[in-house]
């Protein structure tokens, strides 16, 4: 699948905006404790994405009802849908200048009701974007960070309605943000998730 910048100038993708607030105390804080560990740029872009993937649950697979949107705010309370983690990774990738796009799956809900659409996120190293989704692994689910070929959650079937969106967004798409902000806790954020982009 070819991606589509929906900016040309890639300094879109290092900004910050209330959503991808990299300049927060906590995000620095948990970006200079991950590169000090690490001995350059794609390791750094790796151990961001374990630690969001690994230390912070999806928020459906830990029974947490709360919703949490900004990316300081993920990393603080350690729980966040999909959209939620995305925007923390986003955020400690563009800490330590690390393009990072924020993209879009259209997927079938588990139990075959309809669509929701999925958020991941698009890093940049060697002239190209790699997706990447730190969602959160759990039985039948086994993403992995990788420049050389996707390991994502899922892959879309087409055949059910699935949808891999090739857009690559400087911002989180309006209609993602509104569900979140919207949403008193996860079962209405549930029920108000845009099914298409």
């Amino acid at each position: 699948m070819e991606m589509i910048q929906q900016t040309p100038d890639l300094s879109d993708y290092l900004a910050a905006d209330d959503v991808i607030d990299h300049h927060h105390p906590v995000v620095r804080a948990t970006a200079m404790r991950l590169a000090g560990q690490v001995a350059d740029s794609y390791a750094y872009a790796q151990a961001a994405y374990e630690f969001v993937r690994d230390t912070i649950p999806h928020s459906a697979d830990s029974g947490d009802l709360r919703v949490t949107w900004r990316a300081s705010d993920v990393l603080r309370e350690r729980t966040g849908v999909c959209y939620a983690k995305a925007h923390a990774l986003a955020a400690l990738l563009r800490a330590e200048d690390i393009p990072v796009a924020l993209c879009y799956q259209r997927l079938l809900h588990d139990d075959g009701s309809g669509h929701a659409v999925h958020g991941l996120v698009a890093v940049r190293f060697h002239g190209a974007w790699h997706r990447q989704d730190p969602r959160g692994n759990k039985p039948g689910v086994d993403a992995r960070f990788s420049l050389d070929g996707e390991r994502l959650a899922w892959v879309p079937d087409e055949k059910s309605g699935e949808v891999d969106y090739p857009d690559l967004y400087a911002e989180p798409h309006p209609a993602v943000l509104d569900a979140l902000r919207a949403a008193p806790d996860r079962p209405a954020l549930w029920k108000a998730l845009p099914a298409a982009l």
